[in-house]
């Protein structure tokens, strides 16, 4: 079976400095579903992306099956580096994809891929 790569996992700033992923994890007032987010951002930089799929303009979803259904949103720069970029839960999902996506374009502006 071959080694799973490695990933760099980042966290998206706006210009302002503000992270929207940190803010909504931070937010949440269920523990055990902060953990099973970190423990999966762990898994992913041990080079396990787990269930995932693409969604729209290079924006991937992270589905973690755990309390409301929690999904954190990603893009990816080569096959190195995991830029997160928000998160949020099935209820929001729409409105969070739309977030992600101007998220991603915002950085992609900034000459980071």
């Amino acid at each position: 079976m071959p080694e799973a790569t490695p990933w760099i996992v980042e966290v998206y700033s706006t210009s302002e400095g503000k992270q929207p992923f940190t803010e909504w994890l931070n937010s949440l007032k269920d523990k055990q579903g902060v953990d099973k987010i970190l423990l999966r951002i762990r898994r992913i930089q041990l080079g396990n992306l787990g269930d995932h799929k693409f969604v729209a303009d290079d924006v991937f979803e992270l589905r973690i099956k755990f309390g409301s259904g929690y999904r954190v949103y990603f893009g990816r720069v080569e096959n190195r580096l995991i830029l997160i970029l928000c998160g949020g839960d099935k209820s929001s999902q729409t409105r969070d994809i739309q977030s992600a996506i101007e998220y991603w374009k915002d950085y992609r502006s900034q000459d980071n891929g």
